[in-house]
């Protein structure tokens, strides 16, 4: 491992200058905004979704052990080529999702591990889902107030993201500063996660869940930044997983885009995210992770070809719930 200072005074100049440029070019490199499209977070995302004919988003979750074959780094414990494999996976499954995807939801933490290396990565994976089209939903689920929710804001903005996962847990002050400068934040309100239930499913005193309760605080303070299309850039994570609950926090939440994880994988169906809609298409964002960039494929296809077709099958799954 090498020594604190001698990252500073090394591993970081040569980074910076690699990542600081991007910095530039991704405030202004956004094919969505070129067609006179509002760069309000929310028109954006439903501006991509009717132009990919899909509201999927698949989760860019990579993890070291689980890639392919050629891309693994000789050194599982060396951050630097860690960084590299992962950044190189990243944009081969974004080259292969890009045409039936309308997002990509990038998991900060699989990125972060690797340090100064691991943060540069996420930038040009960022950057790249951009140039792609694809709407960007960072996946770090920041929770704090004050000063510290602004600076975890700013970051989400330099590096590029039109959205954010946050916690809703401290309420408007941790919300309000991810909403800055028209970008979109999705506060987690009914997680897919079992454990979730301990907390979420908590009968108040009004009768309400905790779920519903902060599914209300969402819809309130959304009201406030509705855009063109008629939603919100203050979205809702709710997951696929909770079927029994989606059709009453949709209720609740009318103009709220809703950010749906479990898909797949964790055993959410078509059939379970159905109610997420509004009029049957509208308002909800279906996000799939290890099914798509971990597909089941014929021995001897290529991984990026085996990526874009379960992509496709993906995408067609909720186009016809959809239509």
């Amino acid at each position: 491992m090498q020594p604190v200072t001698q990252v500073f005074t090394q591993v970081i100049p040569q980074v910076i200058p690699q990542v600081i440029p991007q910095a530039n070019t991704i405030a202004v490199e956004n094919p969505l905004t070129e067609s006179n499209v509002s760069t309000h977070a929310g028109d954006l995302l439903v501006a991509r979704i009717e132009r990919a004919g899909s509201a999927t988003c698949v989760g860019l979750d990579p993890v070291v052990d689980r890639l392919p074959s050629e891309l693994a780094p000789n050194d599982a414990f060396d951050n630097a080529q860690c960084a590299r494999a992962i950044e190189r996976f990243s944009l081969g499954v974004i080259e292969s999702v890009a045409a039936d995807t309308a997002a990509v939801k990038i998991q900060a933490a699989c990125y972060e591990r690797y340090g100064v290396e691991g943060y540069a990565a996420l930038w040009r994976v960022i950057s790249d889902a951009r140039a792609s089209g694809l709407v960007v939903v960072l996946d770090f689920k920041r929770g704090d107030i004050g000063i510290s929710a602004e600076h975890y804001a700013a970051s989400a903005r330099n590096a590029g993201a039109h959205w954010t996962t946050i916690n809703a847990y401290l309420g408007a002050d941790g919300i309000t500063p991810f909403l800055a400068e028209g970008r979109g934040a999705f506060a987690l309100v009914r997680t897919s996660n079992p454990s979730g239930d301990a907390l979420q499913t908590l009968a108040l005193a009004d009768g309400r869940s905790v779920a519903e309760a902060v599914a209300d605080i969402v819809a309130r303070l959304g009201e406030q930044t509705i855009g063109a299309s008629g939603f919100s850039s203050l979205g809702a994570v709710v997951g696929a997983t909770k079927r029994a609950e989606i059709a009453s926090l949709r209720a609740r939440m009318p103009r709220t885009m809703f950010l749906v994880p479990g898909y797949g994988a964790q055993g959410g169906t078509a059939d379970d995210v159905r109610a997420c809609f509004i009029h049957g298409h509208q308002g909800a964002l279906i996000t799939a992770s290890r099914s798509v960039i971990y597909p089941k494929a014929t021995l001897g296809t290529p991984w990026k070809t085996a990526i874009g077709d379960a992509a496709r099958v993906f995408a067609d799954e909720i186009r016809a719930i959809t239509r």
